[in-house]
């Protein structure tokens, strides 16, 4: 009697190769952590990195007899999301118990939303880099809990395969969460990466813009699981998706939509059958590894929670939240684009850059639109990218940026100097006035200093002064230079042409 072997792993299909044979349909479900004081059931501090188990109470623990009470300004948080969202919010809702073996979660079932979720049916606008609107529709927003942290020991790789023993803290269990879950994500074709990562991005600015949360990627404040699945061709029917979990930075998404399109594509090639599963990502090797099969809905055993009333939002609150928003990332950008009389290739550049919050708060502070783009799409993206850092990494404030332009408008430094002064202010050397004072980095504008090296060019450049003085004024350039050079760059320029016509006695 045969018996049957183990189907050897599929190897992916280029990425591009599995573009052109298949259409991949996104799924994403983003959970963001709210920045309440407290959790959100109990008076526990809502605190990030607080020593293991201490941030919890008797409720954080699921222990017998604690009662939970649902926390308010959660419940607001949530309502100003889903209207950002523009979704529905409900008149009734209610929370219901997830059933699943939870080793960070005591009670081993999370308290979250299932049928009556506080906000429904909305949709929101994605740009893409090359400007491009991809309009995501969202299937639901709802509140639930977040569970605690476990730490895998004694294992090479951290995770709980190899594993000898597992920590477990609790400080985060019971952390306010809102899921926001998208309707499939269709018609992406090849840009399936950049629309799943733009999408979270468009989230997190939307979360930082409401004031409802930190969204800190790296903090696990906002996390992203990435359902991918192909079909034939648009007409198909929707294949089976896999759901890769947590991930939580944006280049992780694309990587993770990438590899995954490529995966499945491989399977198909081969004849096989995706399984429907969540798997996780490795962010050393940019692949995706099976975890557990994927459980439906009726494999959680939902039920109403029996310890919490129905939510009933009333229409006056949900009204007074909507006039409180503040104006959202998408309208801002329209508004500072006319306001700057940016190109839109311009914008789309601070854009990418991460750099726009960083250009409004410098013109803020006093320079022009352009010049604080000039700073920091220039001297300063470049330096970001040498040391491999986010622009808002750098050593730098806004307000000092706007300084050292006030410097160079007000001839005080130029532009050269201004350079020398920014690579010191990034060294943390101080504000840009203290170290052109303390260095003696000032524009000479001094005609008692600077005639000398004025008479000496002239002096050493005879063939110069002839052009000069024969009609051809442009080449006073070349007696500039070594004026410029006499004084360290410090020279006004302006002053110092002005000297050689004097001595030169042209007009």
């Amino acid at each position: 009697m045969s018996t049957a072997q183990p189907t050897a792993p599929t190897a992916p299909v280029d990425y591009d190769e599995a573009i052109a044979r298949f259409d991949p349909v996104l799924g994403i479900e983003v959970h963001v952590e709210l920045g309440t004081a407290t959790k959100m059931f109990d008076g526990a501090p809502n605190i990030f990195a607080a020593e293991p188990n201490t941030a919890i109470t008797p409720t954080s623990l699921g222990l017998p007899g604690s009662l939970p009470v649902v926390n308010r300004r959660a419940v607001e948080y949530a309502i100003r999301i889903g209207l950002a969202l523009n979704c529905s919010i409900a008149e009734n809702c209610r929370f219901a118990r997830k059933q699943y073996f939870y080793p960070d979660l005591t009670k081993n079932f999370q308290t979250s939303q299932y049928d009556e979720p506080i906000a429904y049916e909305g949709w929101v606008d994605v740009e893409l880099e090359d400007g491009e609107i991809i309009r995501v529709e969202i299937e639901r927003a709802h509140m639930e809990e977040d569970a605690g942290k476990n730490t895998h020991v004694g294992g090479a790789t951290g995770r709980i395969h190899g594993a000898t023993h597992s920590q477990v803290d609790y400080n985060r269990a019971g952390v306010p969460l809102v899921e926001i879950v998208t309707k499939p994500i269709p018609d992406t074709k090849g840009r399936a990466p950049e629309v799943a990562a733009a999408y979270v991005r468009t989230l997190r600015d939307i979360f930082r813009a409401l004031d409802v949360s930190e969204a800190r990627m790296e903090r696990g404040n906002v996390r992203a699981d990435v359902n991918v699945s192909l079909r034939a061709d648009p007409s198909a029917p929707l294949g089976t998706r896999s759901e890769t979990k947590n991930v939580n930075s944006f280049r992780s998404i694309d990587r993770t939509v990438r590899y995954e399109i490529s995966r499945q594509a491989g399977i198909l090639d081969a004849g096989g059958s995706v399984v429907q599963e969540t798997r996780h990502f490795h962010e050393d090797t940019g692949e995706t590894s099976s975890g557990r099969p994927k459980s439906d809905a009726e494999d959680y055993r939902y039920f109403p929670e029996p310890d919490l009333v129905p939510l009933a939002p009333s229409r006056e609150w949900v009204e007074e939240i909507r006039g409180s928003l503040p104006e959202l990332p998408a309208a801002r950008r329209r508004r500072l684009l006319g306001e700057w009389s940016f190109t839109d290739f311009e914008m789309r550049d601070v854009i990418n850059a991460g750099a726009l919050d960083l250009l409004e708060s410098t013109v803020t502070a006093g320079a022009s639109p352009q010049s604080a783009r000039k700073w920091w799409m220039g001297e300063l993206a470049r330096t970001a990218r040498e040391q491999d850092v986010d622009l808002d990494a750098l050593v730098v404030t806004p307000a000092q940026v706007a300084e050292l332009q006030g410097l160079v408008d007000a001839d005080k430094i130029n532009d050269k100097i201004a350079k020398q002064v920014l690579t010191r202010v990034l060294d943390g050397q101080g504000d840009p006035t203290a170290i052109i004072e303390r260095e003696g980095l000032a524009v000479v504008s001094d005609d008692s200093v600077l005639t000398g090296a004025v008479e000496q060019a002239i002096a050493e450049n005879p063939d110069v002064v002839a052009k000069i003085q024969g009609g051809k004024v442009q080449a006073i350039g070349a007696l500039i230079g070594p004026v410029m050079k006499a004084t360290r760059g410090q020279a006004d320029a302006g002053r110092v042409r002005e000297l050689i016509m004097e001595k030169l006695g042209v007009s």
